[in-house]
């Protein structure tokens, strides 16, 4: 690991310990055994917070969508419940970052992602209107990028192999959130070529990574069994989310990209702990 990166993790093992008034000595192999605990430790804390960082790309997008559900007078009581949990949740993993994070310029990165969490509820306790609705989901791509930013800084540092498939497994709870986000927008009446566009992005999006997900060679079988149950919902619910011009299932939408969003989040956690 590199140093000045992060702070609060791990330890640097010695090969002199003082007990007692006792001096120890390891040997060379004893000393390689240790380093190798701690950077087993090290690891785990990295991949832990290349995980949360990702889980900010999806918040990102479900408050989006929460404030259009909302908004729009569907599934009102889920959407506001939702909605309050994940700003908290944002504001507690964003304090995680700023408390373990050393590298300047991620530094200065999550200094305007806390003032783009402050614009989010600041926009998000105004009155609704589709201007304000333009705003929330404008200010969601600025959250997703500063995000996503985050998670290369980090990955790109500490040059972990393990931490590619926690991203992309992770970035698959943000699309879910996304194709719900654009959905929801068009029946809405932000209607651009833009909306239609980016739910087909992110469709066609998770469509890749799932594969490749379901073909890593390092899954363990429960997480292949996850993996191919969400197979077989995406398999159908996919073509509702491409019928975005026609509409008329926002329940759907919004019931079954939660539900993917929650298992995706699961096999994220099993990702990352098979990093140990």
């Amino acid at each position: 690991m590199k140093r000045g990166l992060v702070k609060n993790i791990g330890f640097v093992a010695v090969s002199v310990l003082i007990m007692g008034g006792s001096t120890i000595c390891l040997d060379a192999a004893e000393v390689s055994t240790a380093k190798a605990s701690v950077n087993k430790v090290d690891t785990l804390d990295m991949m832990n917070l290349i995980n949360i960082a990702g889980r900010q790309r999806m918040l990102s997008q479900r408050i989006s969508k929460d404030y259009l559900y909302a908004g729009e007078k569907v599934s009102v009581s889920k959407a506001n419940k939702e909605l309050k949990a994940a700003f908290k949740e944002m504001q507690e993993i964003h304090k995680r970052l700023v408390d373990s994070i050393n590298d300047p310029d991620i530094q200065n990165l999550l200094a305007f992602v806390q003032l783009s969490i402050e614009d989010f509820k600041s926009i998000a306790n105004e009155p609704y209107t589709l201007d304000n609705a333009q705003l929330i989901i404008d200010l969601g791509e600025s959250m997703l990028e500063g995000s996503q930013y985050v998670v290369d800084s980090l990955k790109n540092k500490v040059k972990i192999k393990e931490s590619d498939i926690v991203d992309k497994a992770g970035k698959q709870r943000m699309l879910s959130q996304r194709i719900a986000k654009y959905y929801i927008a068009y029946q809405a009446g932000i209607r651009d070529k833009n909306t239609v566009d980016q739910m087909k992005k992110a469709v066609k999006n998770f469509s890749e990574a799932h594969q490749m997900l379901m073909e890593n060679v390092k899954n363990t079988p429960e997480i292949n069994r996850k993996l191919h149950d969400i197979d077989r919902l995406w398999r159908i619910v996919y073509k509702f989310y491409l019928n975005i011009e026609k509409g008329g299932l926002p329940l759907i939408v919004f019931n079954t990209t939660n539900d993917i969003t929650k298992k995706m989040n699961a096999i994220t956690e099993m990702y990352v702990k098979l990093s140990k």
